[in-house]
């Protein structure tokens, strides 16, 4: 256990349009459940979160369009890369989040896959959706931002 703990973290795929088009509400870590040429796809970064989202049915977690290259290696063994893949989370991390997924407006979204001691795992975060207006005033706060950073950078 201590192992895991100290383990390095090499995040493989990034999902920016989620913290665009979202409010994020909270985050979890989820194992999931892959083939063998799937993880080596996943360990060379061919992986794409983009219009991917998850949902729970069965009392089961499920990520649905994410897109995994075939292993060239792989042959035979490949497998659909649109396939739905199974999250694992604790049940009673199932209920908690199919409970606040029932209330109008919220969503599950990968925020990100990463390898931790050897394993993938994805950063899942409950988020409400931004509307057009919300979209825009964040991007006025991160120009803002910016501004007074380059602004700070002059003066020194």
């Amino acid at each position: 256990m201590a192992d895991q703990k100290n383990a390095k973290v090499k995040v493989v795929a990034d999902n920016r349009k989620a913290r665009h088009d979202y409010f994020i509400e909270d985050t979890y870590e989820a194992g999931m459940v892959l083939t063998g040429t799937e993880i080596k796809s996943i360990r060379e970064g061919r992986v794409q979160l983009k219009d991917s989202y998850i949902s729970i049915r069965h009392g089961e977690a499920w990520i649905k369009g994410m897109h995994v290259s075939p292993y060239k290696f792989g042959n035979i063994f490949n497998v659909d890369p649109e396939r739905d893949r199974k999250l694992l989370l604790h049940k009673a991390e199932i209920r908690k989040l199919f409970d606040k997924v029932r209330i109008k407006g919220y969503t599950l979204v990968p925020l990100r896959i990463y390898l931790k001691g050897g394993r993938a795992k994805m950063e899942i975060a409950l988020a409400k959706g931004k509307d057009l207006y919300d979209k825009r005033e964040s991007q006025k706060l991160r120009d803002a931002a910016r501004e007074m950073e380059k602004a700070l950078k002059l003066r020194r």
